[in-house]
């Protein structure tokens, strides 16, 4: 709390020094006109990359990739929740005060000597430098070790105040800027353990969501097997009853019939391309089966059969 009350008196310091033109804006000018990139020349191409170190883009993949891999090993979320609050939180705070007071940087400068505060700029405080502390610090302040989190925070101090200077060196931000976004970025790094029940609340949500999930598709699969049971019932192309077989439906009807009576709720697609076979060929009942013969029906007609029958039924008698 001591050094988080230090840190935010320092940040309304500087604010209210740029705001009132103090001895820190004309420091700004003096850096400008010395011009350093024009001093040391034989380091501009080297700096051009180092200042790469602190555009949020390119960094915030690489420390997302590593904390991603620590992730998947550890079974856990919290690298990679905690990474985005800390971003969130930079993109607020960083963002809105720089939109707020719209200074503008030393190659746009208008007026000498001015703050040139509230001119449509976007440049106090530095944002290169204050992701610079905030996306390397989160590396010390997910350390598993001491040892480890005492050489990343030394490792992440060197290079934002590095990405820090070589903003000044090249003359794309006035040193106050510089100033305000470290002050910017400690701040988030201190006020991040606040943030540790929110991330830890939405590591369980994911988690649940997780679960709800696989349990979705774990009941998919087994449906697979109870499907795969009922396909012949399905298939049969006869009405199905219980003690009934499916081959038993078909003596009576023809075969149409008999699948317009199916239970309800079959999908056609589940039936085979035999049944298809079978419901387009018509079943005749055995009693209309007639034999045909090119001389005609080989059965004689019924008075023939009636008479026929009288005949053999009366005694013979003698003459």
């Amino acid at each position: 709390m001591v050094l988080l009350s230090a840190t935010l008196a320092f940040y309304l310091a500087i604010v209210v020094a740029v705001l009132t033109t103090s001895w820190l804006v004309r420091l700004d000018w003096q850096i400008m006109f010395f011009r350093p990139y024009e001093q040391w020349p034989q380091v501009h191409a080297f700096l051009d990359y180092l200042v790469v170190l602190g555009q949020r883009g390119p960094t915030a993949v690489m420390v997302a990739a590593w904390l991603g891999w620590r992730s998947w090993r550890q079974h856990t979320l919290r690298p990679l929740i905690a990474l985005g609050v800390a971003l969130l939180l930079l993109n607020i705070t960083v963002g809105s005060v720089k939109l707020g007071l719209g200074r503008l940087g030393p190659h746009y400068a208008t007026q000498i000597g001015s703050a040139e505060l509230f001119a449509g700029g976007d440049i106090f405080p530095s944002g290169h430098t204050a992701n610079a502390v905030v996306t390397w610090g989160i590396l010390a302040y997910l350390a598993s070790t001491t040892v480890t989190r005492r050489v990343l925070s030394i490792l992440s101090g060197v290079l934002s105040l590095s990405v820090g200077a070589t903003t000044v060196y090249l003359g794309t931000h006035w040193v106050s800027d510089v100033l305000l976004g470290w002050t910017a970025g400690l701040l988030i790094m201190l006020a991040l353990p606040w943030f540790e029940p929110l991330i830890a609340r939405t590591e369980a949500y994911v988690f649940g969501l997780r679960e709800q999930w696989r349990r979705r598709l774990e009941e998919g699969r087994l449906s697979e097997p109870v499907a795969a049971a009922l396909t012949p019932l399905l298939s049969a192309g006869g009405k199905w009853q219980p003690g009934r077989t499916p081959a038993a439906a078909e003596d009576g009807a023809p075969a149409a019939a008999a699948a317009s009576q199916a239970p309800a709720g079959h999908s056609p697609a589940l039936r085979p391309a035999a049944h298809a076979h079978q419901v387009s060929r018509q079943h005749v009942i055995r009693s209309e089966r007639t034999p045909i013969t090119p001389g005609g029906s080989r059965r004689p007609a019924h008075t023939e059969r009636a008479s026929a029958r009288g005949a053999s039924a009366r005694p013979a008698t003698g003459g």
